[in-house]
C-alpha cells in the first residue's frame, strides 16, 4: 500500500427518496419515508405489502440505444442511471481520460430477480424455445459492470462483487484499494438492486425477515426501535466516481472528500444471522479506521447498516460499543434506511453518498420513526430531525448474509 490518496468526485442515485442526488439529499434531511403500499406488482397476496419502490423512473432516457434498456434488468438500469449522473457531476472529459486506466466496479447483491422470475414461468408455461435469448445477460449480476464500461469505452479493471447487503461497501473499498495499489486511477464504483418482486418478498417473507406495518408504510422501518418488526425491502442504485488526488486535482475536479480507510471481515457463523457480540462488524470498523489513521475519537457521524432488525439492530450497537469504547456514547450516528428502506446491493453506496453530503454540507440526516428506543440501543441515532454538525470523518457500515461485513472511513479533504 503506497501513499496515493483517493478522493470521491462523483454521486450518482437512484432511490425511493427521489432519481437524482439533490433531491434524494433534501428529502433525506427532512426526514421523509420513501417507503410505501408497493405498486410495481400486486403484493395483496403477501404479508409484507411495503416497500421503498423507485417510482417514476424512464429507463430508456439512460441509455445511448433505447433498444439496451429493453435487453437489460431493472437493476443494470438503475445503474446506468445513476452512473450517468455521477460522470455528469464529476466532470469528466472522458477526451482527456486514459481509458485504459478507468475502471468499473458496480455490483449487485442479487442481480436480475425480475428476469429470473419471468423467464421460469415462461419456461414452465410455454416451453423452453420462448425463453428469452437475453435471460443470462439480463440476469448476471455483472453485467451492469459490463454495460457501464461499455457506455463509456472503459477498458480499466472491471469485475463484480457479490456480497450481499455489504456489496456496494466492498465494491467502492475494493476499488480504492485498487487505486491505491496504482492499478486504475479512476473508478465507477457502487451497487443497485431491482427485488421488490415477487419472488423477492416471497422469499424474504418466508424468512420472517420484513415489516408487515402494512397499514404504516411509512413508519414501518424503525431502526433502533423496541416496536420494529423487520426491514422493508427497497429497490435503487447508488455510484460514485472515486479519483487518485493528483488526477483529480490536474482536471480540476470538484472534491467531496477523501476516501481514507476500507475494513472487511466474516463473522464465520450463521448464513443469516450477526454475532451476537458484533465482533466481526468491530473488526472491520476497526480495520477500516486503522487504515485511515482515525482514532475512535475522531469521528462524528457513523451512517449504520441499521436495518430495522431485532437482533441486527443491537449487535451493530455493541460492535460501536466494542470500537468506540466511553466514545461510543459521544458519536453521532443514524440510520438512513428508516426512510429509505434496505437496498441490499444497493444500500452502501446510496449510504456513502450521503456520508460525503454529510462532510459537504455539515449536516447528520435523522433516524425517523425512532420513538421508543430499544432498551439495548442506547446511543445517541439522531432522532427524527436532522443535525447540524461539521462533520469532519464518517463511517458507513455494511454487513450482509453470509457474514460478511464491510466498513468504509471519509475524511473531510484539507
Amino acid at each position: 500500500m503506497n501513499n496515493r490518496r483517493v478522493v470521491i468526485t462523483g454521486l450518482g442515485a437512484i432511490t425511493p427518496l427521489g432519481n437524482d442526488v439533490p433531491t434524494f439529499w433534501q428529502n433525506l434531511q427532512n426526514g421523509v419515508s420513501g417507503i410505501r403500499r408497493i405498486t410495481n406488482i400486486d403484493p395483496s397476496a403477501f404479508d409484507c405489502q411495503i416497500g421503498g419502490e423507485v417510482r417514476d423512473f424512464e429507463a430508456k432516457q439512460h441509455f445511448n440505444n433505447p433498444k439496451d434498456a429493453r435487453r437489460t434488468d431493472r437493476f443494470a438500469q438503475m445503474a446506468m442511471a445513476a452512473t450517468k449522473e455521477a460522470m455528469r457531476d464529476s466532470g469528466i472529459d472522458l477526451s482527456a481520460i486514459n481509458r485504459d486506466r478507468f475502471g468499473v466496479l458496480v455490483s449487485s447483491g442479487i442481480g436480475g430477480l425480475k428476469t429470473l422470475q419471468d423467464q421460469i414461468a415462461i419456461l414452465n408455461t410455454k416451453g423452453p424455445s420462448r425463453v428469452s435469448p437475453f435471460t443470462i445477460p439480463m440476469l448476471i449480476s455483472n453485467m451492469a459492470s459490463g454495460l457501464i464500461s461499455m457506455e463509456f469505452g472503459l477498458r480499466g479493471p472491471n469485475f463484480c462483487i457479490v456480497t450481499a447487503c455489504a456489496t456496494s461497501n466492498n465494491a467502492i473499498g475494493e476499488s480504492w484499494r485498487m487505486i491505491k495499489f496504482g492499478d486504475a486511477d479512476i473508478f465507477l464504483a457502487g451497487g443497485s438492486e431491482a427485488s421488490v418482486v415477487e419472488i423477492g418478498l416471497a422469499g424474504f417473507g418466508a424468512m420472517k425477515a420484513l415489516s408487515t406495518r402494512n397499514d404504516e408504510p411509512e413508519r414501518a422501518s424503525r431502526p433502533f426501535d423496541r416496536d420494529r418488526d423487520g426491514f422493508v425491502i427497497g429497490e435503487g442504485a447508488g455510484v460514485l466516481v472515486i479519483e487518485e488526488l493528483e488526477h483529480a486535482r490536474k482536471r480540476g475536479a470538484k472534491i467531496y472528500c477523501e476516501l481514507a480507510g476500507y475494513g472487511l471481515s466474516a463473522d464465520a457463523y450463521h448464513m443469516t444471522a450477526p454475532l451476537e457480540d458484533g465482533n466481526g462488524a468491530a473488526r472491520a470498523m476497526q480495520m477500516a479506521l486503522d487504515h485511515a489513521e482515525v482514532n475512535p475519537g475522531d469521528v462524528d457521524y457513523v451512517n449504520a447498516h441499521a436495518t430495522s432488525t431485532g437482533l441486527g439492530d443491537v449487535c451493530e450497537t455493541r460492535a460501536i460499543k466494542s470500537v468506540f469504547g466511553d466514545y461510543a456514547k459521544t458519536v453521532t450516528i443514524s440510520a438512513t434506511k428508516s426512510m429509505t428502506g434496505h437496498l441490499l446491493g444497493g444500500a452502501g453506496a446510496v449510504e456513502m453518498a450521503a456520508c460525503a453530503l454529510s462532510i459537504r454540507d455539515g449536516v447528520v440526516p435523522p433516524t425517523i420513526n425512532l420513538d421508543n428506543p430499544d432498551e439495548d440501543c442506547d446511543l445517541d441515532y439522531t432522532p427524527h430531525v436532522a443535525k447540524q454538525k461539521k462533520v469532519r470523518v464518517a463511517v458507513n457500515n455494511s454487513f450482509g448474509f453470509g457474514g460478511h461485513n464491510a466498513t468504509l472511513v471519509a475524511k473531510e479533504f484539507v
